[in-house]
């Protein structure tokens, strides 16, 4: 199973001399440093998406950061799925914490994109984690949030979906001198893996990629990532210096 790198661009790069400059340090930093044993998603905003298309290669793919659960209509500033598929995305971030507190998505909105997003052929990037006032039964938390993000998904479908496990009280914006423990990671792992044995069977939950989401550098990336046994990383701020991005990869990817 190959080891995942996701970038989360967010709101950013602002420009096309920006978006340029991401791409000149990113090859840069890229040239000459294979990755053999993961694989890199950039998820930059969706009107950047296109032009991305440029950095794709072998293991280099493209994400989408969010869309809507309908294929095409009278929805507003909505995205839908078969575009972001026909612009080159292979991947779409779903139920980010900062789109369940800024936009109030619940889990049965995000369940709806979730199955619009494989009916398109996009790798959906499920991202499940308590809030501070969640956290001391946050195992609650998190299990409602798989059941209800993940209801009526089939057994044939659900390997294709990547679960981030996002402690949102621990994220950098929240409480920035506080990382979870590796053994809290990796209680939140087999918390997940437990949760889909008991849903899916052993042989599913073992193809069934878990990673760990927040502010992720290359200083703590074994503590949060290798230590507990994650399968990779969702990678905010620091995806927006590719020379920090690929510096994590390559830590990653000869481990």
């Amino acid at each position: 199973m190959n080891k995942l790198i996701i970038g989360n661009l967010k709101m950013n790069l602002l420009s096309a001399l920006e978006r340029d400059r991401y791409f000149n340090n990113f090859k840069q930093e890229a040239a000459g440093k294979r990755i053999k044993n993961a694989k890199i998603v950039i998820c930059p905003p969706a009107v950047h998406l296109e032009a991305f298309q440029e950095l794709k290669r072998k293991n280099v793919f493209l994400g989408a950061q969010n869309i809507f659960w309908e294929r095409s209509g009278s929805f507003t500033g909505e995205v839908s799925p078969g575009m972001v598929k026909n612009l080159g995305a292979d991947f779409v971030i779903l139920g980010h914490s900062e789109r369940r507190r800024y936009f109030c998505e619940n889990n049965q909105e995000i369940n709806l994109k979730i199955g619009a997003a494989l009916k398109n052929g996009l790798k959906p990037i499920l991202c499940v984690g308590e809030n501070e006032e969640q956290k001391e039964n946050g195992i609650l938390a998190i299990v409602e949030q798989l059941d209800g993000c993940l209801r009526k998904i089939s057994r044939v479908k659900i390997e294709d979906i990547i679960i981030c496990y996002e402690p949102v009280w621990a994220i950098s914006s929240n409480n920035p001198d506080h990382l979870p423990t590796t053994n809290e990671i990796m209680s939140a792992r087999l918390l997940i893996k437990k949760f889909l044995v008991e849903k899916y069977g052993v042989k599913i939950a073992e193809k069934t990629n878990i990673i760990y989401g927040g502010s992720v550098d290359a200083k703590n990336v074994g503590e949060v990532c290798l230590d507990p046994g994650m399968d990779g990383v969702l990678v905010g701020k620091e995806s927006l210096t590719p020379y920090e991005f690929i510096k994590i990869a390559k830590i990653i990817d000869q481990n």
